[in-house]
């Protein structure tokens, strides 16, 4: 009697802990944030995986720069300009994946900075394949004022992917035409075999307008000529077009790029090199420097999620690099594009989690006050979806507690009446960063929202995406909310891993 009894005993707890686990009551991978309560301290506990930070040097972290990315035999490599640590003046490191999820970090530099000269500073970059040999072109600022050229473009060979030598005395310089010779950067390479050449797009600027310019060189770098503007900024007051790329999705040709201190741009052709359609924004502020991979089947934007200097801010996320961030590229019916995550991020989301809210929805009804109802727990790194519908012009969303006041909560927020998706601090007081979208009142719209640590992306689904930053809001209630707006939230559903 007593084995069955322990028998019995045994199949019950086993049942027990398998219907806690699946319903979300607890999972043994969850971090205990109940004692880290301040920004500082839970980024310090976060463990990247999906949104890649390079390993810390000791006491320092460093972090991802602009992203250099290059795809080969179901490996994605994606070199980045290294901020802090040992890295020397944004010399060049690598990091690879084959899912998103997963990323390999080498230790050794790839391309390091010179002591003096021209390459005293490495800029952004790109790799290609001509010849049997990989090229990495790059972008050398000099250290000092006492030069006539501050930027040159110049080169370095490989014959495999994970160190490069410089090239003596190769480089690339303004042309005359340009006006000035400060602001030359940023190579983008494409291999061209039918006229065994290699096409190169620079940014730079003439009469202070930012401009993109194309060379072509022979595989061999033997011969190179200079192929004139082939695209002039029209959109906005802006002086540099930083990490240029170009990419075919469908029968359109994209130019993609980072305007100085704003977002992602991007503008199409029926031709690789333009003419160009008015440029049209992608993202906000905090996806920057991206640039596109593809790999036969998909093709990404592989940008870097910025920071703050310090966790604790509250009034603005503008530091330079951060973390990885890959998202995928989606062509609409119109011709335009949309950021999705990749299947596999989304597919590492296995564990369901127990929800706030009964039968997985909510109905709030708001007036000039905002309404708040909680519905899931902020892990570490989860996945909260679902769908909504609204009858309303006012703001609604997803609300993160920092502090415990009202007044610094932090919101992703949906506003209908300005055709925006806006990341806010302090109750919606300070904008951070926002993306457009044109959503129509009484459709029904799915959403996505995905976080690892402080760094998250929410997605109206093929239609916009909003990178975010969000310390100090890890282990707390996030709530739905909702302002001169009767919102319906349907199909709610959480994950973690």
């Amino acid at each position: 009697m007593k084995n069955k009894l322990k028998l019995f005993t045994g199949i019950f707890c086993m049942l027990v802990s398998f219907l806690l686990c699946s319903c979300g009551q607890s999972s043994a991978k969850d971090k205990d944030f109940s004692e880290l309560t301040t920004p500082g301290s839970q980024e310090e506990a976060y463990e990247y995986h999906t949104f890649f930070l390079p390993a810390k040097d000791g006491s320092i972290q460093p972090y991802v720069g602009d992203i250099m990315p290059y795809y080969e035999d179901g490996m994605y490599y994606f070199y980045y300009l290294k901020d802090g640590g040992d890295s020397y003046h944004h010399s060049i490191y690598l990091t690879t994946t084959k899912d998103f999820v997963t990323y390999t970090e080498q230790d050794e530099v790839v391309l390091k900075a010179s002591d003096t000269g021209q390459d005293a500073w490495i800029g952004t970059g790109s790799v290609v394949k001509a010849g049997g040999k990989y090229y990495f072109f790059y972008t050398g600022h000099a250290d000092s004022d006492d030069v006539e050229y501050k930027e040159k473009i110049m080169v370095a060979e490989s014959d495999n992917l994970t160190a490069f030598h410089k090239i003596a005395d190769w480089e690339i310089t303004p042309p005359d035409t340009l006006g000035q010779k400060n602001d030359f950067r940023d190579p983008q390479a494409y291999y061209e075999p039918d006229t065994d050449t290699i096409s190169l797009t620079i940014t730079a600027s003439k009469d202070n307008v930012a401009r993109i310019l194309k060379y072509t060189v022979s595989a061999d770098l033997q011969e190179m000529q200079y192929d004139g503007i082939i695209f002039t900024n029209t959109v906005g007051d802006f002086w540099n077009l930083e990490c240029s790329d170009t990419f075919k999705v469908g029968d359109k040709w994209y130019l993609t790029y980072s305007a100085q201190d704003d977002t992602l741009w991007y503008a199409s052709a029926d031709e690789r090199f333009g003419p160009y359609s008015e440029a049209k924004r992608l993202d906000g502020k905090l996806f920057y420097a991206a640039k596109h991979v593809e790999d036969g089947e998909n093709a990404y934007m592989a940008g870097w999620a910025r920071r703050s200097e310090s966790p604790t801010s509250t009034r603005s996320v503008s530091a330079w690099a951060g973390n990885l961030v890959v998202q995928k590229i989606i062509q609409k019916e119109n011709g335009d594009l949309a950021l999705a995550p990749a299947d596999t991020v989304m597919q590492q989301f296995q564990n369901k989690r127990r929800l706030m809210v009964d039968n997985a929805q909510a109905l709030i009804e708001a007036d000039s006050t905002y309404q708040y109802i909680d519905v899931c727990t902020c892990y570490e790194r989860f996945l909260l979806k679902g769908n909504f519908t609204y009858s309303g012009s006012g703001s609604f969303g997803l609300c993160f507690d920092y502090n415990g006041e009202t007044d610094k909560y932090k919101l992703i927020s949906i506003c209908p009446d300005d055709n925006l998706l806006q990341l806010s601090f302090n109750k919606g007081g300070t904008p951070i960063a926002e993306t457009e979208v044109h959503l129509e009142s009484g459709k029904e719209y799915s959403f996505s929202y995905i976080q690892e640590g402080s760094v998250g992306v929410f997605y109206i689904d093929d239609m916009a995406a909003l990178t975010v930053r969000l310390y100090g809001v890890s282990g707390k209630p996030i709530k739905l909310f909702a302002e001169n707006n009767s919102v319906t939230f349907s199909a709610l559903e959480q994950y973690s891993n």
